[in-house]
Parts: C-alpha cells; sequence; structure tokens
C-alpha cells in the first residue's frame, strides 16, 4: 500500500476575508479520501451562513468561537470537537481576542452551498455564488 507524506513546505494555503484554510491532505494532495485543513480564522472573524452537503468534522486547537449550527448556538474552545451535520446552516464567530485554530475533515469532494440560494452582498470571490454548490479550493 503507498503512503504518501506531504510537507508543510507543501500544503497548499487559501486566504479568504476571515483567516487562511490551509490543506493538509486531499484528493489533488497526498491522493487521500478525506479531506482535512487547518483553519486560522482571524480575532472577531464573522463567518458567511452557509451550508456543506456532507458531515463535517470540526477540533479547536486554540482560541474560540460561537457556532450557529441551524437554530442552536454554541461556545467552542480548545479541546472541544463538533460533528456538524450536513445541509444543516451554519455561522461562526471568533473569539475577539484570540481568533481560533481548528483541525477540520469532510469526505472528498463536499461541496458548500448558500442554504436559502442567495449570495451575501459582502461574499468573497471563493463563496459559492446563489443556489451554486462548489468544492472548496482547501477541500479539492
Amino acid at each position: 500500500m503507498p503512503v504518501s507524506v506531504v510537507p508543510n513546505a507543501e500544503c497548499r494555503r487559501t486566504e479568504t476575508p476571515n483567516g487562511v484554510m490551509t490543506t493538509l491532505a486531499s484528493p489533488t494532495q497526498g491522493q487521500a479520501e478525506q479531506a482535512v485543513w487547518r483553519v486560522d480564522a482571524r480575532p472577531g472573524m464573522e463567518g458567511p451562513v452557509h451550508a456543506f452537503d456532507a458531515e463535517v468534522l470540526w477540533t479547536w486547537l486554540d482560541g474560540a468561537a460561537v457556532v450557529e449550527l441551524g437554530e442552536e448556538r454554541h461556545e467552542v474552545a480548545a479541546g472541544d470537537t463538533m460533528v456538524l451535520p450536513a445541509d444543516v446552516s451554519r455561522r461562526m464567530f471568533a473569539d475577539p481576542v484570540r481568533g481560533f485554530v481548528s483541525i477540520v475533515t469532510a469526505p472528498a469532494g463536499t461541496k458548500v452551498y448558500n442554504p436559502d440560494g442567495t449570495s451575501a452582498p459582502d461574499a468573497c470571490d471563493l463563496a459559492p455564488k446563489g443556489s451554486e454548490r462548489l468544492v472548496p479550493p482547501w477541500v479539492g
């Protein structure tokens, strides 16, 4: 069985207005069947409302956040793990002083979308437009 090693220097880094996503493994990086990425969220970051079409697992390594998942709000901090189910709207708010660092995993090819089918007016260039579903660069 072949083993892939992805050296840190070769990890793919994608910067957005909210932070940096670092792809640790994915189908195009290490030929993985799962996508694993690190999120370094800026202090005070308020992420967009979005949903994924597959279950996504988050483990917080540092800092803290509030996660709005559907109609519920969850406070999370270093050491906590959340299982975010498929097709449920979510939004994350990073600690205003520390931000947060997380490791995230999802099935390869997982797509993100706007749950109500409309784009936020201030959405970044990488966000899905309207009812589009797309694989984020850090997942592919």
